[in-house]
């Protein structure tokens, strides 16, 4: 049964930010961090996380099938799972590297041509596929459109979530995040709100 009062963690999007800028808040203690480009994590956070191995790292742009193998070397959280494609390289993977990673299916509610993710008509049999393979399906996650009422995207994503009974859901940023724990988001990735405009 899910808790409907949790509070939600805060993914600290760390993206473009050198590791200098980023330290204060790992000395202050916070664990969780979002990238969105594989190389560059792997560059900026490999040494961090050998130093500390409660650092959490998550994936939160696009995973190209190309870069699955390196993504599992550093990231324990993958918000961007899309294709059955992408499914089976990451079950493949996990495999080989005797790994685990928590993953979110991506949803394009917003049907943006632009913006990956598989449509909520798919999402069951998605979520299906995706649990045979082994992988570990934790939650789903959303980018809602720019230019609509995020509310009405976050209400229907915590009714997909609820559908097929995930405990997590991935959407807020820092423009939007009040609504999102409105509607039972558990991980906000937030990035200017903690860091500042990005250059």
């Amino acid at each position: 049964m899910k808790d409907k009062n949790k509070t939600p963690k805060i993914i600290a999007v760390s993206k473009t930010f050198k590791i200098d800028h980023i330290l204060p808040l790992i000395e202050h203690g916070h664990l969780d961090y979002g990238e969105n480009k594989v190389q560059e994590a792997n560059e900026k956070w490999t040494e961090i996380k050998k130093q500390n191995k409660k650092i959490k790292l998550h994936l939160i742009g696009k995973l190209q099938t190309n870069k699955v193998k390196l993504a599992l070397n550093i990231f324990d959280y993958i918000h961007s799972l899309d294709s059955e494609k992408l499914a089976k390289k990451i079950a493949d993977e996990q495999k080989k590297q005797n790994v685990k990673p928590k993953i979110f299916i991506q949803i394009n509610l917003g049907e943006e041509e632009q913006k990956s993710g598989i449509s909520k008509e798919n999402l069951l049999d998605f979520y299906n596929f995706s649990k045979n393979i082994g992988l570990n399906i934790i939650g789903t996650m959303c980018i809602p459109p720019f230019n609509k009422d995020s509310k009405i995207f976050f209400e229907k994503m915590s009714e997909l979530n609820n559908f097929i009974n995930l405990e997590e859901l991935s959407m807020g940023m820092s423009s939007d995040y009040m609504n999102a724990i409105k509607f039972n988001s558990t991980y906000l990735r937030i990035g200017s709100s903690i860091f500042g405009q990005r250059g």
